[in-house]
């Protein structure tokens, strides 16, 4: 009687696998995600390490991490090929802003290219938009980056809501002020924000003014107000590039000696990272806005001390 009971319960779980195979994916399975690293002037290790954490916590995700070899290494770097194809997203951790000698190799470049285009979700984590100003497809995936006047139209919000492009050769190259507690304000509905207040305080942050590109199959996702001259600067943005979806913003800064700064405790920014990774993997969004989201009058901070971040 005892082996008769086993012998049916070990058929109803292999038709209940059988059941969840059929329907698409496991409860078990992760969106794959990939952060690419190894240079920037911005502390690159601490940002992938507080990222991968983020992500994490969610339990949406799996996270690898590929560091591109010193370039004086040649036969290391020569050899770096991360396999894209492998992952749902890629999270672009790198910067060569201050020494453009430093680069991926032209195949990595032709890989990323061709796994964006086949439908990869590629996210631009805010100062890796400054990188490879001389590399053309990557400013085209990027949209909008740190970029002199002469390297592709700015835009700018105006007061009565519209997009407006400041042409190439006008207004300035791509720099901030000191960095503030500003007030997002959505300016596009998008599964990434559905939910969220319709503007909303985050700490500490770097308002990119004159981000300049190609600003090709972009759309604004939300923008800040410059205290200093009252203009509207985009924060976020989406970009579709081929048959993939790329997300970038100037939200994320991690400068040398910070650990778990305000920026990255900013439930509103951990918040937007989380459901911009599944949103790029998947084109939907089903994490949950927290209640304790920040509002337009006050941030909100995760409290738990992360020394071992």
């Amino acid at each position: 009687m005892l082996n008769h009971l086993k012998t049916k319960k070990m058929k109803i779980v292999v038709l209940l696998i059988i059941a969840q195979l059929s329907f698409g994916q496991t409860p078990k399975d992760k969106i794959k995600v990939l952060i690419v690293d190894g240079f920037s002037n911005h502390d690159w290790k601490q940002t992938t390490k507080i990222t991968k954490k983020i992500l994490e916590s969610s339990g949406l995700f799996d996270i690898a991490v590929s560091t591109m070899p010193p370039i004086e290494n040649k036969a290391a770097w020569n050899s770096w090929s991360p396999s894209f194809s492998e992952f749902d997203v890629v999270i672009q951790n790198t910067n060569n802003i201050n020494n453009k000698e430093i680069c991926w190799p032209e195949e990595v470049k032709k890989s990323l290219e061709k796994y964006v285009h086949s439908g990869g979700g590629l996210y631009v984590l805010h100062s890796a938009n400054n990188a490879f100003a001389d590399w053309e497809e990557y400013n085209l995936m990027i949209g909008l980056g740190w970029r002199t006047e002469q390297e592709g139209i700015a835009l700018q919000i105006d007061d009565k809501g519209d997009v407006v492009k400041i042409p190439v050769g006008e207004g300035k190259a791509t720099y901030h002020g000191p960095r503030n507690d500003e007030v997002i304000h959505i300016y596009t509905d998008h599964p990434i924000n559905k939910d969220f207040p319709r503007a909303w305080l985050t700490p500490d942050m770097e308002l990119y003014k004159f981000a300049r590109g190609q600003a090709e199959n972009l759309t604004v996702l939300s923008y800040a107000t410059d205290d200093e001259t009252g203009l509207n600067w985009p924060v976020e943005w989406v970009v579709e590039y081929g048959e993939g979806r790329v997300y970038n913003s100037s939200m994320g800064h991690l400068w040398k000696g910070q650990t778990y700064p305000a920026s990255y405790r900013c439930i509103g920014f951990q918040t937007t990272m989380i459901r911009a990774a599944e949103w790029l993997a998947t084109g939907n969004v089903t994490y949950q806005v927290p209640d304790q989201f920040p509002t337009d009058e006050s941030t909100s901070l995760d409290p738990v001390p992360r020394k071992n971040w």
